[in-house]
């Protein structure tokens, strides 16, 4: 799966931000240090924007900037072939065509390397757009399934279920996750002590009071 299946299965813009934002809350009961979650949420990026990324600890991020131009989306995966630091520059056609409204995002120092735009996968929708959108883009090798890393760096965002991200959390966390305080987040009901302490027996309501109102949970 590439970037171009990846842009027709992302949801409406409003379900992408209520989703990203449900992933940073439940990683924050999951691990109170920062340094070690997966997902994460800002609600108050900079003046106007939100921010949701990812990143693996292993080189690999993404960054989903909302705001009211509309979204603007940038992966990278570190193994990929369409890597700028193997072709010297971003692969061509993955940024050639960002509408005017999200060059900045692409020159943001944050998503760069001295420059260097750190992505091998692009989307973006202008608010009031359709659908999702990407560059026109000849991937390197037909018979690598994942050329650009979009299937691995979005797959909770591609699928949003409750019980998709039990599996993954389970696997990188090692612990159990209780599958109710994932629909009850997901569903972005109001977090309270008893399902704090269901997703983290060590964690009360209060110690979350901070990384919710990073996030902005739930939405008001």
């Amino acid at each position: 799966m590439t970037v171009l299946d990846v842009a027709r299965r992302l949801p409406e813009i409003v379900v992408l931000r209520e989703h990203c934002r449900s992933l940073a809350m439940l990683e924050a009961g999951l691990s109170p240090e920062w340094d070690y979650r997966y997902h994460s949420f800002d609600e108050h990026w900079a003046e106007g924007e939100s921010l949701a990324s990812m990143r693996n600890g292993s080189g690999d991020d993404y960054s989903i900037v909302f705001s009211a131009a509309g979204v603007y989306i940038r992966g990278f995966d570190h193994e990929s072939p369409m890597s700028p630091y193997a072709e010297d520059g971003p692969w061509p056609g993955v940024l050639d065509e960002v509408p005017g409204v999200f060059q900045a995002y692409v020159r943001e120092p944050a998503f760069s390397d001295d420059g260097l735009p750190r992505v091998t996968a692009c989307m973006w929708r202008e608010a009031g757009d359709d659908r999702w959108r990407t560059g026109t883009i000849d991937f390197p090798d037909e018979r690598n399934a994942d050329p650009d890393g979009a299937d691995f760096l979005f797959e909770l965002l591609v699928d949003r279920s409750p019980e998709a991200f039990q599996e993954w959390a389970q696997d990188y966390y090692e612990v159990p996750v209780d599958l109710g305080v994932v629909r009850h987040v997901f569903s972005s009901r109001p977090l309270t002590e008893d399902v704090v302490r269901a997703l983290n027996p060590e964690l009360g309501l209060s110690d979350l009071a901070r990384d919710i109102a990073e996030i902005g949970y739930p939405p008001r």
